[in-house]
Order: C-alpha cells, then structure tokens, then sequence
C-alpha cells in the first residue's frame, strides 16, 4: 500500500494494488445475491485504551457554557481546519465480499475547501481455491473484521501522511484500540510532532464510561448519551474525563461530552499526550466545535462543518469513479449496500 509522496496532495489517490485487484476481480465469474445483508459498524470491540477500566474526572463534575463568539474568532489564528470522514460501498457474493473504500480529508482555505481522498479497494473470501491462484484477492477466516483492521490502518497512514503542520484535525469516528492499537500510537505521536491537534468525534454511542464509574450515576442511565442529554443544556459540555489503562495509567484518553442542539449530545476525545500538550487551547478549541456545529446548522445530525464536507467529498469520490462499468463489463452484478460505514 505505497500511494504515499513526500509532499502534502490536493486530489484523489489510488491505492497501489486498486487496478490489480480491480482486474483479478473482473476475471471471477461471480454471483451476487439480489439482497445484500446491512450490518452497522461497531468498534465497541476496538475501544481505546484496550485494557480501559477507570473513569476519572480530571475536574467537579459540571457543566461549561461554550461561546461561539470565541469559537468564531479561533479562525483567525495561525491553525489550518482539517477534517476526515470516510464513504464505503460493499459487494457481496457468493465467492466473497468486495470493499470500496473513500477516504477524504479536506482542508479550510480561505473562502473554500481543498479535498485529499483515497480510494481502496478489497476483496476477502474464504475460499483458498480463489487466493491461490490470486495476488491482490485476501482470504479471510472473519472478512468483516479484516475489512475494518484495513480501513483503519488506511485511515491512519492518510492521515499520517496528508494532514498539514500546524493543523486543528476533526476526525469522525472514536480512537482506537484493538489490533491496530500501536498504529493508533504512532499516528498520534507523529501527529504531535507536526504540532496537529487531532480531536476525534463519537455520535450515537452506548457507552458507559461515565455511568458505569460513577457512583452517583451508577444503574440510572441507559448510557451516557442517557445522562448527558438532560444534564446539558444547548450550547454546553461536560467537564473532562479521563479513561485511563488499568495497566498503564499514562495510556488514556480524555474526553467530554457536548450538546450544541437540542438532540443527542457527542463525545469528543482527544488521546491523553494531545490533551496534556496543548491544554492551555482546549477551552478555545471546545468553543471552536460549537461555532462549527452552528455553521452547519444540521439539527437532525449535529457535526461540525468541516467533516460534513468531508463526507460529502467522500461520497463523490466513489460515484466520480464509477466503478460499477468494470463490473458490469465482466458481468458482475452491482447490488450495492451504500452507506458510510459498509459493515
């Protein structure tokens, strides 16, 4: 996977092997079945950090008025916005199943955004007699957990590679753990080094790190969406906490949750060494999260703006590319489960 330069990239990017795997694709005669099977993603499993065990609240457990007057004027600072977010279409068929995946980060100018994507594409399958005769094809005892460590790992090689110095870096989605932990690790060291702040975003999570750890909450709520919710008004976040290895109290990440309408709240995170370097500007950069989520102004799904137009990008990638005429050249059936995870 060598779709790296030394220089930072305003365009599309291919995956080394796409057209490879593209080809031995079409060479399959495949069936695919009329309905494809939905499946959300859940990286539950891969949660950071992966021996997690303590809630501690790094301050009194309240809750912060933010100001997007502040949070306007956090633009006009020496910092680049950049953001990710990611598309996905999944094929599947009866000899395996096939990913194309849209990576996308894109970056404030001064009156527009500039886009860096990725397309990769994978196929796994369990059949032996198909990747023996196959470079580019993966077999795979548990494809949907394959196609996640391969998403991830993508992700954060892109990120590694094409976020500016000197960044405020929105991602959505939470940080990992699991099998690709020590990826995680490296990324968030490299990113500091470029001095990037990189705040990762958690919607509709069922998660009890909070309830679960805290006498007062412990069996009231459903999640900490649950309590969040009611204990915020709009436009205010929680204090911080920190959710640290049991093993190794220094492994840890440290987040809050926000509620910028009147709908479910979202956990922002940021890995322990990012939190501690830069939190002189935390303050600053939760007042910023606010001020973007008003830009967007999207009540019925909250995000800040910049990752809304990350996913909008990602998502034209895939249909820019329009890779169903190759498979329909060679017969296969484009039945397609379209959504931003494709799990």
């Amino acid at each position: 996977m060598d779709y790296r330069n030394n220089s930072f990239c305003n365009g599309l990017l291919f995956q080394s092997d796409f057209t490879n795997t593209l080809t031995e694709l079409q060479s399959i005669n495949v069936n695919i079945p009329e309905n494809p099977t939905n499946v959300q993603v859940d990286l539950q499993h891969l949660s950071f950090p992966p021996n997690g065990q303590l809630v501690t609240p790094i301050d009194q457990v309240n809750s912060h008025q933010l100001d997007p007057a502040n949070g306007s004027k956090q633009l006009q600072k020496n910092r680049t916005i950049a953001a990710y977010d990611e598309s996905m279409v999944k094929y599947t068929c009866l000899e395996g199943t096939a990913y194309l995946m849209s990576h996308s980060i894109v970056t404030t100018g001064i009156e527009d955004f500039h886009p860096t994507g990725l397309l990769t594409l994978y196929f796994y399958t369990r059949s032996k007699e198909i990747t023996n005769k196959s470079k580019y094809l993966k077999y795979s005892s548990d494809p949907e957990m394959d196609s996640k460590k391969d998403y991830i790992l993508d992700k954060i090689e892109l990120l590694s590679e094409y976020t500016p110095q000197k960044s405020i870096l929105l991602i959505d989605g939470p940080l990992i753990g699991g099998d690709v932990y020590t990826y995680m690790i490296r990324s968030i060291q490299r990113f500091l080094d470029k001095d990037i702040i990189p705040i990762y975003f958690v919607k509709n999570s069922n998660s009890n790190l909070v309830t679960d750890n805290i006498p007062e909450f412990y069996e009231k709520f459903n999640s900490d969406m649950h309590w969040a919710f009611p204990y915020l008004s709009q436009g205010e976040r929680t204090n911080f906490f920190k959710y640290a290895d049991k093993n190794n109290p220094d492994n840890a990440k440290v987040f809050c949750y926000l509620k910028g309408f009147n709908s479910s709240p979202q956990r922002v995170e940021f890995h322990v060494d990012t939190f501690n370097k830069y939190q002189t500007e935390i303050s600053d950069l939760m007042d910023l999260i606010y001020y973007l989520l008003l830009v967007q102004g999207d009540l019925k799904n909250p995000q800040v703006r910049p990752i809304a137009i990350a996913e909008r990008y990602a998502r034209e990638f895939i249909r820019l590319t329009n890779i169903n005429k190759y498979f329909n050249n060679s017969g296969l059936i484009p039945t397609i489960n379209q959504e931003r995870f494709g799990w």
